[in-house]
C-alpha cells in the first residue's frame, strides 16, 4: 500500500509536471464518497494573491500523488471545473462534518478529515472522526479524535456515512497507527472498541 495522508493535508500542495514546471496548488480534494475514490482536485493560482482557477485536475490526469507534490504529465490533462465537479462534490462541501454512522445504527461521530491512499492509489481508506462520547469514551480530548477504515462497504446516505459495523471495531489514534492497521502489520498495539 502506498503513503495515507489526509485530504486536509493536500490542500496548497503545488501540481508540478514531469518537466519540473509548476502549474498550480491544490485548492480542494474531489471524491466520489460511494465509490471511495478521489476524483481530481480543484486548482488554485501559484502566487500569494491568486484565486482559484477554472480548471481543474481529474483522477485520470494525476501521475501520482506524493508527499511533497501532485505529479501531472503536463497541463494538458486540467479540465473544466465546473464540468469536473458537476456529479462529485469537494470533500470539504460534501464529506467533512457529516455524521458517521454504522449499520445497525450505533453513532461513531462526525468526519474531521478523509484519508486516502498517495500513489497511483487516490482510494479512500478511513476517516478521522470527532467520535461521539459513547463511541470512544475517555476523559481526554485527544482520545475523541480516532482514525477508522471505511471497510468493503461505505454507504452515502444524505449527509451520513453509513459504515460496517466491524470496519470500526479497532481505531487509531495517530495516521501512523491507522496506517499500520488498515496495512495488517503484527504486533501493533490498536484500539478496541466494544
Amino acid at each position: 500500500m502506498n503513503e495515507l495522508m489526509t485530504a486536509r493535508s493536500l490542500t496548497t500542495r503545488p501540481v508540478v509536471t514531469l518537466g519540473g514546471d509548476a502549474v498550480a496548488h491544490v485548492k480542494d480534494t474531489v471524491c466520489d464518497a460511494a465509490a471511495a475514490r478521489i476524483t481530481g482536485f480543484t486548482l488554485t493560482g501559484r502566487g500569494l494573491l491568486s484565486g482559484p482557477l477554472k480548471e481543474g485536475l481529474p483522477w485520470p490526469a494525476v501521475y501520482a500523488l506524493g508527499h511533497d507534490a501532485v505529479m501531472v504529465r503536463g497541463r494538458q490533462g486540467l479540465v473544466s471545473a465546473a464540468a469536473m465537479t458537476a456529479h462529485q462534490q469537494t470533500v470539504r462541501a460534501r464529506v467533512l462534518g457529516a455524521r458517521v454512522v454504522t449499520e445497525a445504527g450505533t453513532e461513531v461521530g462526525t468526519v474531521l478529515d478523509v484519508v486516502v491512499e498517495g500513489g497511483t492509489g487516490g482510494r479512500v481508506v478511513g476517516f478521522r472522526i470527532a467520535a461521539s462520547r459513547g463511541f470512544a469514551p475517555g476523559p481526554t480530548r485527544h482520545r475523541r479524535r480516532v482514525y477508522v477504515p471505511r471497510g468493503e462497504t461505505l454507504e452515502v446516505a444524505g449527509r451520513a456515512l453509513v459504515l460496517p459495523g466491524e470496519a470500526v471495531r479497532h481505531v487509531a489514534d495517530d495516521l501512523s497507527g491507522f496506517t499500520a492497521l488498515v496495512c495488517g502489520v503484527p504486533g501493533v498495539r490498536r484500539g478496541s472498541l466494544p
